[in-house]
């Protein structure tokens, strides 16, 4: 196997904060050029002719009203936390904080620099306490002028603060022990850490996955088991049809918040439970709701999650061995301020050199989840939800306000769903058609 320090030992040419300046400076400038041509399709007054048979010249102008809003702050918030990044980086900012929380620590603790962990928690706590605060006015901004004069803000002041007290709090009672055990590992485990690390946070990302409905969730929203009724006898009906294992059903209190809809089911094996948000219940009929869960429902029986799963885990892998090369260049520290190498330290760091691969992943990663969105839709098509899926995804985009008029190169850049008009001309199904695609129930069973 190649030797790790006579690569480390090759890479002393580079000047790594020059690096780093420079692409975050590229992708900055290339995603405003996209952000732009999108912009240009807000300030579009007419409605395209594609567009006739989907929504209404008073929908596509609201719509186009609140994105054009959006897309205005997000040049605003871009610049400044971009200004904020290359400040960082080029006065060393990182290097001041790491050595002001040994400070801290060892004058009010009396625990000097040999306590890596500690100091490394310190680190994390302040440099998210920053983030956090630095993002707060931006935050308030888009919820209670944004989304508020659109009508979708339900939040108060007062709930705004509580949820951002108790993600906090969470944050620290979640990482402080896994930032602990990650560092513990990369001390103690040598230069094959990458593997216990990788297997470490997949086990803890489980965990969550686990715990998040059940703990974390109800923290913020109220879960309901779902009335007998119509929609509910529905519901059930369509998960026996194709075998989904549901134990229980939610509505949850999204309307406490926001004026958007969403669904989503979790679970491992045969213990799956979906919720609704209750946004989704007012906006839709139960047959549009039944499309949309059997869109949602046919990522799950395709693999789709666990096939995603299967990807994250590889890339994570793939990025810890590549940080193994870096974890002991001492110059690559230097290049940022430091006179020391702290294992933590040098993951923030590396996390900006690696910046260009994660960016074309992600690319990549959005053509993939788009290949899965067609998919899922092409599910529904074949259980007969043809015509209610189209009319659910055009009144789902009419009531979020969504964008009706992508740019091609913005939203290939940067989303994971095809466009709404990408996703109707796929489904092929015509806006006049009350009657959705049939499809013979031993045929259905066959070819799912």
């Amino acid at each position: 196997m190649m030797d790790i320090q006579k690569i480390v030992d090759a890479m002393d040419y580079v000047d790594y904060k020059q690096y780093v300046i420079g692409f975050a400076s590229i992708i900055f400038t290339f995603e405003q050029y996209l952000n732009y041509r999108q912009y240009r399709r807000y300030l579009m007054r007419d409605r395209p002719k594609e567009l006739a048979d989907i929504v209404t010249e008073e929908d596509f102008k609201k719509a186009q009203s609140y994105n054009l809003d959006k897309s205005q702050f997000g040049f605003v918030h871009d610049l400044v936390k971009q200004l904020e990044t290359l400040l960082i980086l080029n006065y060393d900012g990182m290097a001041w904080l790491w050595y002001t929380s040994g400070h801290l620590l060892e004058t009010y603790a009396g625990y000097g620099s040999e306590y890596q962990i500690l100091q490394s928690l310190v680190f994390s706590i302040l440099f998210s306490w920053f983030s956090t605060i630095t993002s707060i006015p931006f935050s308030l901004y888009s919820t209670f002028v944004i989304e508020e004069k659109h009508g979708f803000n339900k939040q108060t002041i007062g709930l705004f603060f509580t949820d951002l007290l108790k993600s906090q709090l969470i944050m620290l009672v979640l990482m402080c022990p896994l930032l602990s055990a990650c560092l513990w590992v990369m001390q103690s485990t040598g230069d094959k850490f990458f593997l216990y690390i990788w297997i470490l946070l997949m086990v803890f990302q489980l965990f969550i996955i686990m715990i998040y409905p059940t703990v974390i969730q109800p923290l913020f929203n109220k879960l309901t088991p779902m009335e007998e009724g119509d929609l509910r006898s529905q519901i059930e009906a369509l998960a026996a049809r194709i075998a989904f294992p549901l134990k229980k059903l939610y509505v949850i209190d999204g309307s406490k918040r926001s004026g958007h809809s969403n669904a989503y089911f979790y679970g491992f094996g045969k213990n799956k439970h979906i919720v609704l948000y209750d946004t989704l219940i007012d906006h839709s009929d139960n047959d549009e709701i039944c499309a949309v869960l059997a869109h949602e429902l046919g990522h799950w029986k395709m693999g789709h999650t666990l096939k995603l799963l299967g990807v994250t885990q590889i890339y994570a892998v793939t990025m810890f061995w590549f940080f193994s090369f870096f974890i002991h260049n001492v110059k690559f520290y230097q290049d940022f301020g430091f006179h020391t190498t702290p294992a933590l330290i040098g993951f923030v760091l590396f996390q900006s050199v690696y910046a260009p691969v994660d960016s074309a992943i992600s690319f990549l990663m959005h053509m993939y989840q788009r290949k899965n969105e067609y998919e899922a839709d092409a599910f529904a098509l074949k259980l007969g939800f043809a015509s209610k899926l189209r009319s659910a995804l055009i009144k789902l985009s009419t009531k979020n306000l969504g964008g009706f008029n992508m740019d091609p190169w913005y939203s290939a850049w940067n989303n994971s769903h095809p466009t709404l008009t990408e996703r109707l001309n796929q489904l092929g199904v015509e806006p006049t058609s009350d009657k959705p695609i049939a499809v013979p129930e031993q045929e259905t069973k066959k070819d799912l």
